[in-house]
């Protein structure tokens, strides 16, 4: 006899707890989590750069605090402070999409 398995998918979990995709609730969650991704690339790239926060901070003209707010998602950042963050300060370049 086949056990039944608890387990569930991550959309499964979001559906069960924060609602389906379009409901306020889910809506807040997911925008939460482009944040937090948004600070965790920049993260990953100053590290791969070797750039300290203070580092990156001077180069564009900005606080190691603010640098530090972005990277743990206690800040959202202006889209154009992050392309001045990423162009300047890290030598990239941004892609944003739009999906509808």
């Amino acid at each position: 006899m086949k056990a039944k398995s608890n387990t569930m998918t991550l959309d499964q979990f979001k559906d069960k707890h924060y609602g389906k995709h379009g409901s306020e609730k889910r809506e807040e969650l997911e925008a939460g989590y482009e944040n937090f991704k948004i600070g965790a690339l920049l993260h990953e790239a100053r590290l791969e750069k070797g750039l300290t926060q203070e580092e990156l901070a001077e180069k564009v003209g900005t606080t190691k605090s603010y640098i530090s707010k972005i990277e743990n998602n206690v800040k959202e950042v202006r889209i154009s402070t992050l392309r001045k963050i990423v162009e300047i300060g890290l030598g990239g370049q941004v892609q944003l999409s739009i999906k509808l």
